[in-house]
């Protein structure tokens, strides 16, 4: 069975973070384990979220029960979101070097990182310590899934759009899976970008969305890649299920993503998506 390891955040009543991910791998038969960088009641978005941060002693110690039991030698994937201070960035940078040294007789893990530091709304809602250290971990990462703010922070251009995320992707260099890309108005998606291939894949845009679709995306994205999927498809079949999800929501008035109910829907989705196609 396929395992991936989570380090983000875990929110009991929210449908955001590591929870939410783990929820998500479940019906790709992928095995989670969850690395918790907070512990939350609810995302903080409703109100005061209950619970704190995970102390980084604390977080180090669960890696090393972790390591201990041989975990990080078997991880296919490493899903990385939420982090609540420096410290807990770099001890996720240690945890990624020693999985990738222990790899036991296979290729070592795809390693996701969600720069997770502000959005377009907000602007920047972590430390800028942690903001300071997640510029450093992503030169880690075999893939990154910033959202479109998260991208211009750390290219240093402006990407407003799914042509000039491309741009600004490239001058970062590294292969992106971009967040929050608008389309044709009203349209929104997400963008995958290398080298050589730049694939745009929009849905429809809602309103009363709940949050942690970012989250959602990601852990699709490692599911179908973890599954066998080239980077482009994977990135088309992550979009279509997160529209699914989306959807589902919007239509069941619910008030955190339906990710549980959705099951296998997350796995072959059906929902319409335009592509679109950058040089």
């Amino acid at each position: 069975m396929p395992l991936a390891l989570i380090l983000s955040s875990y929110v009991a009543g929210s449908r955001v973070g590591g929870m939410a991910q783990a929820l998500a791998l479940a019906p790709f038969k992928i095995d989670p384990v969850v690395v918790p960088t907070t512990l939350f009641g609810r995302h903080p978005g409703w109100g005061p979220p209950g619970g704190s941060a995970v102390d980084a002693a604390t977080f180090k110690s669960i890696v090393e029960g972790v390591a201990a039991n041989g975990l990080l030698a078997l991880a296919d994937v490493i899903l990385t979101g939420y982090f609540a201070s420096p410290e807990q960035v770099w001890i996720a940078t240690e945890t990624i070097a020693l999985a990738r040294a222990q790899a036991q007789a296979k290729t070592a893990p795809l390693v996701i990182i969600d720069p997770v530091m502000g959005d377009e709304d907000k602007g920047l809602y972590v430390k800028a310590d942690v903001a300071d250290a997640l510029i450093s971990l992503v030169h880690d990462a075999d893939v990154i899934t910033p959202n479109l703010w998260e991208l211009s922070r750390l290219s240093g251009q402006d990407a407003t759009d799914a042509a000039s995320a491309v741009t600004a992707a490239r001058a970062f260099g590294k292969p992106m899976l971009v967040t929050s890309v608008p389309g044709r108005d009203p349209e929104i998606g997400a963008l995958w970008v290398d080298d050589t291939t730049a694939t745009a894949v929009f849905h429809p845009r809602l309103d009363g969305v709940p949050r942690g679709t970012g989250d959602l995306i990601a852990a699709l994205f490692a599911a179908q890649r973890v599954g066998g999927r080239p980077p482009a498809e994977a990135c088309v079949q992550a979009v279509r299920a997160t529209a699914e999800a989306v959807q589902a929501a919007v239509d069941w008035r619910a008030p955190e993503l339906p990710i549980v109910a959705l099951g296998d829907r997350l796995v072959r989705p059906d929902a319409r998506v335009r592509i679109e196609s950058f040089s």
